[in-house]
């Protein structure tokens, strides 16, 4: 940078522009005067080149230069355009290649935060702040957080490496970064915008980070008021979006009127119409409907239906499928409700939806009210066309490109951390099949009716569950390792939990714990690598945990080739009798008229092919 020629002067002065001190403008050895019309300069300014053009509309370029502005304590890089700023540009630093016109204030005041460091409460909108907002903040993060808020030492230290984190990091003044567009927008105070970000008609930006890059932009578009928020890369918000004291993580959509507090939203959560006040909405959350509150609640791989269009995995094959209740939604009072699908039940009782709590050692299970009586279905959900079709649906709808990945996402529908929960399941059905015997004309378990009928069912399904896993796994290893060698560890044996998407074992999450407390743990990027790594180590350690569950299910000391052979075969039997399953709920469903003949037919065609996936 260099200051001004006398003559680069004369020619700025003959174009309407004034500057409180000339020599406190710096411009580019190549800078050209000429391409700045009507500008007013106050304090240190710094200016770019002007060699190239912008493109302001598909196929619409315009030379780059400043026109129409007012500039105070502003650094801007080569080749923008900035023009029309109704007010002024305060306190900024632009990069390279922006695009900035019609807007009306740009301004860093002292104090921002930019959105880091901001202390929310979620699933309690009126308790104390459990989780802190900054940039590489992930659903795992967010979850351990709260899952261990009470442990003040543990708070303690996680604020620390994250003040420390945000200190490290933290500029002065706000910045844009390169190839930014912002038109037709009102008002940005004290907000850090990172590459290809496009805003467009946006009314309030406030003390916000938002995370774009050129691999994964973020599009804020007509009437949105975001404040105290960080939008992750590849996310867009649209549409008179009012948002404040958010997270908002990678490819995320939030539209039409959407009014968020004090949440979270992560990976691939679609949130349009409705409201959202001190919700945790993991990977995988969808709102649509104006009626639609998801308040002090923690979701993920689900879909919020509107009023009591809740749990509907009754509905099939067609092209919509409403209020998907599935892994890891939480209440308010902190009890978790669903995991792969229904873990825990819900069900619509004068035009309430009721949870049910009880239930939650049945997975997969459905719920049906007869006047005063609740009927329950053990593992019914198991063989659906529904649960088939989300089996294959979400790994589909994960948007994120490669490096934009933050959150970690397993999705696998049988796992240590589900199938704990159906060996519990099957343990309870013959537990009270053997204490009231087959002759009887129902069973009961917490007030909920069982027929005899669907309690053998529920064995059957759950049986069939376990035999598919067990098999997969096994077969997963000898493809791996070339034969069915013991496990390596004993990490992985005993309880599992779900982290937000990420399934790890028990033990694994109170070591982080630990070492987080013990000062083990230096940085915010270890806790962040430590997630990485044991979902690097995720099969290994579902092997230590399945083993333990082949030796005790088939009741043997070790694995032999015999053994191999036979839980093989139960694999495949399970397999096909569980595909037969699927195939007649498609059928009933064809028969009742719900769908038209191609769809089913379309639908058998793929399960047809299931047989493909046995070797």
């Amino acid at each position: 940078m260099r200051q001004l020629t006398d003559e680069e002067i004369r020619v700025l002065e003959d174009r309407n522009c004034w500057a409180e001190d000339w020599t406190n403008v710096y411009v580019s050895e190549d800078f050209k005067p000429n391409y700045m019309h009507r500008v007013m300069l106050y304090g240190e300014i710094r200016i770019g080149d002007f060699d190239k053009n912008i493109e302001v509309s598909r196929g619409f370029l315009k030379h780059s230069g400043i026109n129409n502005a007012t500039l105070r304590n502003v650094s801007i890089g080569d080749n923008c355009l900035i023009e029309n700023i109704g007010n002024y540009i305060n306190n900024y630093t632009i990069g390279d290649g922006c695009y900035i016109s019609n807007v009306s204030s740009m301004e860093t005041t002292d104090g921002a935060t930019y959105g880091e460091g901001n202390l929310i409460s979620v699933l309690n909108e009126v308790g104390d702040g459990n989780v802190i907002l900054f940039s590489d903040l992930n659903s795992q993060f967010a979850a351990f957080m709260v899952k261990h808020f009470h442990d003040k030492p543990l708070k303690d230290a996680i604020r620390r490496l994250i003040n420390e984190e945000i200190a490290r990091n933290r500029h002065d003044r706000a910045s844009i970064g390169n190839n930014v567009k912002i038109v037709n927008t009102k008002e940005i105070t004290n907000t850090v915008i990172h590459d290809d970000c496009e805003i467009n008609g946006a009314a309030r930006l406030s003390d916000c980070t938002i995370l774009s890059s050129p691999a994964s932009n973020v599009y804020i578009g007509t009437g949105v008021i975001c404040e105290n928020s960080i939008i992750s890369e590849g996310s867009s918000i649209i549409n008179s979006v009012k948002m404040q004291d958010c997270f908002v993580g990678e490819a995320c959509q939030i539209s039409n009127g959407f009014t968020a507090s004090s949440s979270v939203f992560f990976a691939n959560s679609y949130m349009s119409n409705g409201e959202a006040c001190a919700a945790f909405c993991g990977p995988f959350t969808a709102s649509h409907h104006k009626s639609s509150l998801l308040i002090g609640g923690q979701f993920s791989f689900y879909n919020a239906g509107s009023a009591t269009n809740f749990s509907n995995h009754a509905y099939k094959m067609g092209p919509m499928h409403y209020g998907i209740l599935e892994r890891g939604t939480k209440t308010a009072s902190g009890a978790y409700v669903l995991m792969p699908a229904n873990i825990g039940t819900f069900s619509v009782c004068f035009g309430k939806l009721m949870y049910h709590p009880d239930t939650r050692n049945l997975p997969f299970s459905y719920l049906i009210a007869y006047g005063d009586t609740m009927y329950l279905s053990p593992g019914r959900n198991i063989t659906t066309v529904g649960l088939y079709r989300d089996i294959r649906k979400w790994p589909k709808r994960d948007v994120r490109p490669s490096g934009s990945q933050k959150s970690i996402v397993n999705f696998d529908w049988l796992s240590p951390f589900s199938v704990g929960e159906i060996v519990q399941g099957k343990k309870i059905l013959e537990k009270l099949l053997d204490a009231s015997g087959e002759n009887v004309t129902s069973y009961t378990y917490h007030n909920y009716v069982i027929n005899p009928s669907s309690l053998n069912k529920g064995i059957k399904y759950y049986d069939i569950a376990l035999r598919i896993y067990m098999g997969a796994v096994l077969k997963r290893v000898v493809k791996s390792l070339g034969a069915v060698e013991p496990p390596t560890t004993t990490v992985g044996q005993g309880k599992w939990n779900d982290l937000s998407g990420l399934l790890l074992p028990e033990s694994e999450e109170m070591r982080l714990l630990d070492d987080i407390k013990d000062g083990e743990i230096e940085t915010i990027q270890d806790v962040l690598d430590r997630f990485e790594e044991i979902n690097r180590n995720y099969r290994e350690y579902q092997w230590a945990w399945t083993y333990q569950l082949i030796l005790d299910y088939y009741h043997l000391t070790e694995i032999t080739d015999a053994d191999e052979a036979r839980i093989r075969e139960d694999y495949v039997r399970a397999r096909r009798a569980w595909i037969a399953e699927i195939r007649k709920d498609a059928e009933k469903e064809y028969a009742m008229g719900d769908v038209e003949k191609h769809v089913l037919d379309d639908f058998i065609d793929n399960l047809d092919h299931e047989i493909d996936f046995e070797n």
